[in-house]
């Protein structure tokens, strides 16, 4: 009865490992944030300008005319998982803006076993506790313009904090490094590189925990996980234009190049760097009502006789924005178009200029 903790520790040790790098460390930063975003499959890089920028490219939080607050929720896999997302950002001057932001990816309340037969091999439900697993991430975020025309960078430095119970914990840091340029015809591009002195985590194991588990599968989890990780950088360029049509009506179209720097699943895929293009659009009525939709994560998979099969993953969303108010909803999936892995996603923004 103790595969609850051996399942945890499972999934630990496939995240950490000493001074290795990890396709999927620190995976929890991947998913996004705001609702108007990811309902554009997060094709936002080149032209977000607002609080959320902090995440997608902090060089957009020159943007920004006043300060703003952002929050998010989302339940993931059968509301087994919580999402949450909370920002704030401000001007600084007319040249300088400065953001925070804390993400909570967890799951809580899960039965830990471990502890349910007795020393005399009798079940005892009492012996039954709950712990939580969670993820953290603390972002601070400075953007400043730069001397050209048109060219405006930012800096994210990251603490990750991540605990799975009492059983083992981590601490990590890492910086991400953004720049966007608006050209004179209002072409706008922009460049995300995530991760850029890599991001390592160090995990500290509760080895008491560790010992009463340590053979309840003979011959699996022997000796303790190693205990450092470090994640790869991996970068996202993107390019996007709006179109304004008779005052009213506006079309944004975007799209992004999400790279990582190993050989993934990706439809464009090598030894030195794997590609996923994605597409966005946002429709928009007097700034005030908004449809949006993507297409993203196009992945090649491999079927059971050898085939090749391509995956990739729809979004639609819609947004309503009135006096500095924004709420944004977006149906995304994660990943297989199975409709029951669709989550339904709510975020709001507010501008403080409604208070002046």
């Amino acid at each position: 009865m103790k595969n609850t903790f051996v399942v945890v520790l499972f999934f630990y040790a496939l995240t950490s490992s000493s001074q290795t790098f990890r396709k999927y460390s620190n995976e929890f930063l991947s998913i996004g944030v705001d609702a108007a975003a990811l309902g554009m499959s997060n094709t936002v890089t080149a032209h977000t300008g607002d609080v959320n920028s902090g995440y997608w490219n902090p060089a957009g939080l020159l943007r920004l005319e006043d300060k703003q607050i952002g929050l998010m929720h989302a339940n993931y896999f059968a509301n087994i998982a919580q999402y949450d997302y909370a920002g704030f950002a401000m001007p600084i001057d007319d040249r300088s803006a400065l953001g925070i932001s804390l993400i909570r990816f967890g799951v809580d309340d899960i039965l830990n076993t471990t502890q349910l037969i007795d020393s005399q091999g009798n079940i005892d439900y009492n012996r039954i506790s709950l712990f939580s697993t969670a993820d953290y991430a603390l972002t601070v975020s400075y953007a400043r313009s730069l001397p050209v025309q048109g060219i405006d960078y930012g800096v994210n430095a990251k603490i990750i904090r991540r605990v799975i119970g009492d059983f083992a914990n981590s601490w990590g840091f890492g910086f991400d490094l953004g720049i966007q340029y608006k050209t004179e015809n209002e072409w706008m591009l922009g460049l995300m590189l995530r991760d850029i002195t890599t991001t390592y985590n160090t995990w500290s194991i509760n080895t008491e925990e560790y010992e009463k588990i340590k053979n309840a599968i003979p011959g699996e989890n022997q000796e303790l996980p190693e205990t450092s990780e470090a994640t790869l950088p991996k970068a996202q360029f993107g390019v996007a234009k709006k179109y304004v049509f008779r005052y009213d009506y506006s079309l944004t179209a975007a799209a992004n190049l999400n790279m990582q720097f190993t050989q993934t699943n990706d439809i464009i895929s090598t030894s030195l760097v794997s590609i996923d293009p994605a597409l966005g659009f946002e429709f928009g009525y007097i700034d005030l009502v908004f449809l949006r939709a993507g297409v993203g994560n196009f992945q090649q998979i491999t079927q059971i006789d050898n085939t090749k099969k391509l995956s990739f993953q729809p979004n639609i969303g819609l947004g309503f924005k009135y006096k500095g108010i924004q709420i944004d909803y977006a149906l995304t999936d994660l990943g297989d178009q199975s409709a029951a892995l669709y989550s339904n996603i709510f975020s709001l923004k507010v501008d403080f200029s409604i208070f002046r």
